[in-house]
């Protein structure tokens, strides 16, 4: 069969361009902005090391991360829209651990075990209960005292139904024998405007009560985590008041289940770098975060940890239940 002078050009072309290799797009990866969904609110304390983190991530992946608030359903709303997004490795996002706690009570259809990619643990947080300076509550033990007195009187705000800060202080309240009656906001800036302007009796966050502490605006009463930190050395923890209680809630990374294992390791490389930078630890610092880094596949394995220990926590602390009420 003879060609014509078009079909041999057009078969000249193909064969040249079969000739060269395709790049991947794993192996050009990234080549547009990213997007990082947050799933708590702007200036919150969260926000702001996950900020600090995406900037030194863009660093070194080339590329802007644009951050996007995406809230409520204490963190889930955000997560879940994260995990919905296309694998691609462009929509990636913060991983509240209390995922592993609302799978189980059915209040967000994520299966941690299995519908995410894990990329990094990065950070704990630093909670602790705190009332307005001119509060009748002038110890962690005066507060205990008038909840026993009066069971379901006293209110503490916190950041979301069934999330770190609420449970935290269920088990507290469990540990201590009180009833306490719970205010919940759609994060813990919400929280905190709350107790200052009076509205409610106690805030229970990460520290985002920090900076009005040492202002002289708020009292600590007490921190969550196993030792105090530095900068708030004379205020006890939960242990050191008697109570066998600690809550650090680690931050991670994320994206959704499906991404291109390279594309994966790209992210990796790039959030190690990240957590290991001077602006993510200076943020961490700000707020006496601990650094608590993991990589993807570590991470991964101590979130599936997590997941059977907070089944356990459920049924101690009638989670269901509680939920209902």
């Amino acid at each position: 069969m003879r060609l014509t002078r078009r079909q041999f050009q057009f078969g000249l072309i193909a064969s040249t361009a079969s000739a060269w290799p395709s790049l991947s797009p794993a192996a050009t990866f990234p080549e547009k902005p990213l997007t990082f969904i947050c799933p708590w609110p702007a200036g919150g304390t969260a926000d702001q090391t996950m900020r600090a983190l995406c900037a030194a991530a863009a660093k070194e992946l080339g590329q802007p991360i644009a951050v996007e608030n995406k809230v409520g359903a204490s963190g889930m709303i955000g997560l879940k829209a994260m995990a919905s997004a296309k694998p691609d490795g462009y929509t990636i996002g913060q991983i509240p651990i209390s995922v592993t706690r609302f799978s189980q009570l059915g209040t967000v259809q994520i299966d941690p075990l299995k519908d995410l990619t894990y990329l990094a643990r990065t950070s704990g947080q630093l909670f602790g209960i705190a009332v307005q300076p001119g509060s009748r509550f002038k110890t962690l033990q005066d507060l205990v005292k008038e909840a026993q007195a009066k069971p379901g009187t006293v209110t503490y705000a916190h950041a979301g139904v069934g999330g770190a800060t609420h449970v935290g202080m269920e088990e507290l309240a469990m540990a201590a024998g009180i009833q306490l009656a719970q205010i919940p906001f759609k994060g813990g800036a919400e929280a905190l405007q709350a107790v200052l302007g009076g509205h409610v009796d106690v805030l229970v966050d990460s520290s985002s009560w920090a900076p009005h502490v040492e202002a002289g605006k708020l009292r600590l009463l007490a921190t969550w985590g196993e030792q105090r930190p530095a900068r708030f050395k004379d205020v006890p923890t939960l242990k050191d008041a008697g109570y066998n209680v600690v809550v650090d809630a680690p931050n991670g990374i994320g994206a959704p289940k499906g991404v291109d294992a390279a594309i994966t390791a790209r992210l990796r490389q790039a959030f190690r770098a990240a957590v290991a930078s001077t602006e993510f630890k200076q943020a961490c610092d700000k707020i006496d975060a601990p650094l608590l880094y993991l990589d993807g596949p570590d991470y991964e394995k101590y979130v599936g940890q997590i997941y059977r220990k907070e089944t356990q926590l459920i049924e101690r602390l009638k989670l269901k239940e509680l939920l209902k009420s």
